[in-house]
């Protein structure tokens, strides 16, 4: 790999940052409302989930009892 002085790193490094499309406010507002709607789904899902394995061990537990 080939050295590059500090002031071509600099350089380059804007230039690759000038390349980048930065989201605009609505996107990035709209973007994290949907993480958190995905977060809470998969939460309940699984608090479900963990509900019913749950039950089934508990059911499990009793029949060796």
């Amino acid at each position: 790999m080939a050295k590059v002085s500090p002031g071509e790193f600099i350089r380059q490094v804007r230039q690759e940052v000038a390349k980048v499309t930065w989201p605009t406010r609505k996107e990035t507002v709209v973007t994290t409302g949907m993480v958190f709607v995905m977060v809470m789904l998969m939460a309940i899902l699984f608090y479900l989930a963990d509900q019913v394995i749950a039950v089934g061990v508990r059911v499990i537990l009793r029949l060796g009892g």
